[in-house]
């Protein structure tokens, strides 16, 4: 063999997670041009001269050529500079930074909460099949995928905070400047909503393509030779389970970069949900323009990552690969 294609398949995905956020680049810069209005005027009000709008539009450089502006602006999100707030007269890097870490904190939570519990309650309803509590597991999940996660949200406050058990707080409490984290109940709600939302495709997805591999002629084989069905399960079944669970996962985290713009309007959640709600109120273009590329970003980087950790995973790729280090 002439080498390893893990190499190139990994190379290929790259380059089109690149062509995919450079199409997504000209979609969001095309997109804010055509909203109604003029951003210049909706910032100073309708009492402005037009003096001042013409100052203002020729700060935010919006007088220049569509082709010059995206330009700029495209190189500045390369160079790290996300542009200049309208609404608060500063930059943008300024005013995301702690909404960044305190969507992070969120997302990063929703995932160390549900992956194993999801992992762990699919792979429990494949090893038993035709159960009762394959049947339970199976309903459950089936009802919360249904379920909108703002619905899931005020369900939650209903139980949780308002009605029934007063024991969390419906909203966020952190007074301005204090980071979320300080007061660790805020959290709760917001988390266990995300995470009831993520928990069910990915149970029902590793409870399918598990059962698809307990079904199959390797693991039959690896039985009939006698090894344990602890062994079979974790050395034979599970590694052919990993690809296609990995890009469900990766999908529901991806879904939670957008998801949680709901999630933080209803908790009134500090992050850049949030941001983005107001910035969309006040037409603050270049404060859409950074989210909206922020959270393409990361939805096409945690695919790229769930592409990988497939291939490395999937028997045959890194079988071809041994062979052809050989």
């Amino acid at each position: 063999m002439t080498g390893s294609p893990l190499p190139r398949m990994i190379v290929k995905r790259l380059l089109i997670s690149v062509l995919v956020l450079l199409v997504v680049s000209l979609l969001v810069f095309g997109a804010t041009l055509l909203l109604p209005g003029d951003p210049a005027r909706a910032i100073l009000g309708q009492q402005a001269t037009p003096e001042r709008v013409a100052a203002l539009s020729e700060q935010l450089g919006l007088d220049a050529p569509a082709p010059q502006r995206y330009l700029e602006w495209l190189g500045g999100i390369l160079t790290g500079d996300l542009g200049f707030s309208a609404a608060t007269q500063g930059p943008v890097s300024e005013l995301l930074a702690g909404r960044l870490a305190a969507s992070g904190l969120l997302l990063v939570l929703t995932a160390v909460v549900s992956t194993p519990i999801a992992l762990a309650l699919g792979a429990w309803a494949a090893v038993r099949r035709g159960s009762r509590t394959d049947s339970a597991l199976s309903g459950s999940s089936l009802v919360l995928a249904a379920l909108p996660e703002f619905v899931i949200g005020v369900l939650l406050v209903v139980l949780l905070a308002t009605s029934v058990f007063r024991v969390l707080p419906s909203v966020t409490l952190a007074r301005p400047g204090e980071p979320v984290w300080s007061r660790p109940e805020q959290l709760v709600l917001p988390v266990v909503t995300l995470a009831l939302v993520v928990i069910p495709y990915v149970v029902r997805m590793t409870r399918a393509t598990l059962s698809e591999a307990l079904d199959a002629g390797f693991v039959e084989m690896a039985r009939l030779k006698g090894l344990p069905e602890r062994t079979v399960l974790v050395r034979h079944a599970v590694p052919h389970t990993i690809g296609p669970v990995a890009q469900v996962i990766a999908l529901q985290l991806a879904w939670l970069a957008g998801g949680v713009v709901v999630v933080e309007f209803l908790f009134r959640y500090p992050g850049i949900g949030q941001a983005l709600i107001d910035a969309v109120a006040t037409r603050d273009v270049q404060v859409v323009q950074a989210i909206t590329m922020i959270i393409a970003a990361f939805y096409v980087l945690v695919n790229l990552a769930a592409d990988v950790a497939g291939m490395l995973a999937d028997p045959r790729i890194r079988h071809s690969t041994t062979g052809a280090a050989a």
